[in-house]
């Protein structure tokens, strides 16, 4: 396997980090150099880690610097090779098998009688695509089993086709929130990473970055509390995302008029997207919201 020492003018982790803040993603080392050792050696990239840390975004921020579209396969328990893969057009098959002439040659398994799904796409247009493999810990060990010819030789089986294969290896991220352990043999084909929530410093920079309206003093609020919050006993602890949502529906409210500790607490929706964890936090807020008891 030849090594590719510059994808899309990107000869570095550091120019991939440099890539991804552009692209409005703040990466630390651990994701710039993943990301650029699975460009540069042409494996898949996993990512793991909790919900809202970033993987998905990650994958989006990449397929934007690399001017690729970004193909989603979203997973889900009892997902299939025809919905992951393709499918054949049964209805117009039949029509065509109708409309033929008699002694008419025809080929009901050609290109226009097939449904692309994500993963075919990426094979038969990998230098215009990126593939995302959204939540693959949520699919089963069967679907994961069918993933290993895939990532290890970027080929497929189709059984009225034959083997179709990749002109050059696709770009392919697969994320996991670890609901349930990956088969090794699935690791092995892949360059990994498991991303973390952020330091208290990067979080505040990363809401920053994302929202121009949000002061630092509030990005740091925020953070402060969302890093108490992830400490509680929570079904959903709130993620990034979350912590992003908050700063900026805290600031549209304070804009209105509301005071600060009172807008932290009315938006707290934003963050805390569960009822019972609501119910649990509601009588410690100022536990969380300095100024708040006042």
């Amino acid at each position: 396997m030849a090594l590719r020492t510059t994808v899309a003018g990107i000869s570095s982790p550091e120019d991939l980090a440099e890539a991804l803040q552009a692209a409005m993603y703040l990466a630390d080392d651990g994701i710039a150099t993943a990301g650029y050792l699975s460009l540069a050696l042409g494996k898949p990239l996993l990512l793991e880690g909790a919900p809202g840390v970033g993987k998905t975004e990650a994958a989006k921020a990449l397929a934007g610097i690399l001017g690729r579209q970004l193909i989603r396969l979203q997973c889900f328990e009892g997902i299939d090779a025809a919905a992951a893969l393709y499918e054949w057009n049964y209805p117009r098959q039949m029509l065509a098998i109708r409309q033929a002439k008699e002694g008419e040659q025809l080929d009901i398994y050609r290109d226009d009688f097939l449904i692309e799904r994500p993963m075919l796409t990426a094979l038969r247009r990998p230098d215009q695509v990126v593939l995302l493999i959204d939540e693959i810990d949520r699919s089963d060990h069967e679907f994961e089993a069918f993933l290993l010819e895939f990532l290890s030789d970027f080929s497929i089986s189709i059984p009225e086709r034959g083997t179709l294969r990749a002109p050059e290896r696709p770009v392919v991220i697969l994320t996991s929130n670890r609901t349930r352990e990956l088969h090794e043999a699935l690791r092995r084909r892949c360059v990994y990473h498991y991303i973390a929530y952020p330091e208290p410093e990067r979080e505040a920079q990363i809401i920053m970055l994302r929202s121009s309206a949000v002061a630092e003093s509030t990005a740091r609020a925020v953070v402060h509390a969302v890093g108490l919050l992830r400490e509680e006993p929570l079904a959903k602890p709130p993620g990034v995302a979350e912590a992003v949502d908050w700063a900026e529906a805290a600031t549209a409210l304070a804009q209105s008029g509301a005071p600060w500790p009172e807008a932290f607490r009315r938006s707290l929706g934003a963050a805390i997207k569960d009822e019972e964890d609501l119910a649990h936090l509601r009588p410690r807020l100022p536990l969380f919201i300095p100024g708040l008891a006042a």
